[in-house]
């Protein structure tokens, strides 16, 4: 155990009246961007014996979220509504300051303390009824705020899912090359640059008014779902940060970007990289039958390439790190961030092919659960 890191937790922990003393720490190498700890402290149980009571605490990356104090209202008024709304739901839990703010800015960093929730989680997942299930929990967070007035939440990370300003911000910094690195990736540049008018379709048809914007999560890897650790039913969505105005396409699309590969995002092994359709049918089925009664027949004729979209947009964001020297993305190896773009790209690829199947699966879900 570190001790500079356990004073400074033991500080925040007393910034946000923690009772109990301090007892242990451990981080969780979980995310790509913020660092997580498990804070532990020693408790009365009632009768006199000592129990461990933990806490997640979270020091908030603030190059990836440049208005942190904005990310942390939106948490503040989407946990609030859930909590006021739906009692019986669990939904996470942050602390409040004496000052009654759910974080605390100083000179270490931007942090934020929540409950810890005894679960476990999953990169991904074999088991199809867990997949099923972590697509029931993104579809019910999303549809517990489907009465959320968006317009009242900020945009934490702007343009964040706008394809088109990711495209010309990768176009920028290839131009600009800083590190000297775009001649060793021109190939993946050029498979991008083919299919910008395919992966920009969603954002394009945002900005003509074809797509209703919905509160998302905008970050919908099935990691971010804790589930229970005996019977694997699902807990509480987690990891809140972008949840912001959005379209039901970027929470599905991610979501399948993710969990529905044969290989984690990383896998140096891109060959191997592909769709599950069964995997892809099964979050589907969670999914729609949760939100199926309120989604238009335009953004259900979204949902198969909404995957592609994401697929590409997430392989631009990864490359377009690696050319200006990896400053947003962890990574644990120099060429991390290319690995990932590649995983991304013959995914992508594979995606393309399967489109029409994805595009049938979809359908038959949402017609299913429409009753019709």
């Amino acid at each position: 155990m570190n001790p500079e890191i356990a004073r400074k937790l033991l500080q925040v922990g007393e910034a946000f009246r923690i009772p109990g003393p301090f007892f242990s720490y451990e981080e969780i190498k979980m995310g790509n961007v913020n660092h997580t700890y498990k804070v532990n402290y020693i408790r009365d149980d009632g009768s006199g014996m000592a129990q461990i009571k933990s806490y997640l605490v979270q020091r908030v990356n603030t190059y990836a979220f440049q208005d942190p104090v904005a990310l942390m209202s939106n948490i503040d008024k989407v946990t609030e509504y859930i909590h006021h709304k739906f009692p019986e739901t669990k939904c996470l839990h942050f602390h409040h300051t004496a000052e009654r703010s759910n974080y605390l800015m100083d000179q270490d960093g931007f942090w934020r303390l929540s409950n810890y929730v005894p679960s476990v989680t999953f990169n991904s997942c074999d088991d199809l009824n867990v997949v099923r299930s972590a697509g029931e929990a993104f579809g019910d967070f999303q549809m517990m705020l489907s009465d959320f007035d968006a317009g009242a939440l900020y945009y934490t990370i702007p343009d964040f899912h706008n394809t088109r300003k990711r495209y010309e911000k990768l176009k920028a910094d290839m131009a600009a090359d800083p590190c000297g690195r775009v001649a060793e990736v021109r190939a993946e540049l050029d498979w991008l640059l083919s299919a910008e008018d395919e992966a920009c379709r969603l954002t394009d048809m945002q900005e003509q008014g074809e797509l209703p914007l919905r509160v998302t999560h905008n970050d919908t890897k099935i990691n971010n779902v804790l589930f229970d650790e005996a019977t694997h039913q699902p807990l509480v969505v987690i990891d809140l940060d972008t949840v912001m105005p959005g379209l039901v396409g970027h929470d599905f699309g991610d979501a399948i970007r993710f969990a529905a590969n044969f290989v984690e995002e990383d896998c140096p092994q891109a060959e191997k990289a592909g769709v599950n359709l069964n995997v892809f049918w099964a979050f589907a089925e969670g999914f729609l039958k949760k939100t199926a009664a309120t989604l238009t027949e335009a953004e259900v004729a979204t949902l198969g390439n909404s995957c592609f979209t994401l697929a590409c947009e997430l392989a631009t964001r990864f490359l377009d790190d690696y050319i200006v020297g990896d400053k947003y993305f962890k990574i644990r190896s120099p060429q991390h961030n290319l690995e990932r773009t590649r995983c991304q790209i013959a995914l992508a690829k594979d995606m393309q092919v399967k489109l029409d199947a994805m595009n049938a699966i979809v359908r038959d879900c949402w017609v299913r659960y429409r009753g019709w």
